[in-house]
């Protein structure tokens, strides 16, 4: 991955996954059913996962000098279930610019 947007859309979506693992999969076996080998692999994975995903969303706001309040957004999108999915696709539309094609209408 040669940019910072390209590594931090990857690891968004691979803490995306972590945490709605851990969440819905790891927790509820967990307290209902006393195995607690999910959250044992799962919950460090995903600490060390969000860890690197924060220098990558400090690399992308400096690189790319987004807003505090995106930045607060996908600082946040690692601690909720389902948002890093849909706060990376929202930065994707404000960072990346629409296609153009190279071809003329006629």
């Amino acid at each position: 991955m040669r940019t910072p947007f390209q590594r931090y859309r990857v690891l968004a979506y691979g803490v995306g996954v972590g945490l709605v693992v851990l969440v819905f999969v790891g927790m509820p076996l967990k307290y209902a059913a006393g195995v607690d080998a999910v959250v044992a692999v799962v919950g460090p994975l995903h600490g060390a996962l969000y860890v690197v995903y924060l220098l990558t969303v400090i690399d992308v706001a400096r690189t790319r000098r987004v807003s505090v309040l995106l930045v607060l957004a996908m600082v946040g999108a690692g601690l909720l279930p389902f948002a890093a999915f849909f706060v990376e696709r929202a930065v994707a539309r404000r960072i990346t610019p629409p296609f153009r094609s190279t071809t003329r209408a006629r």
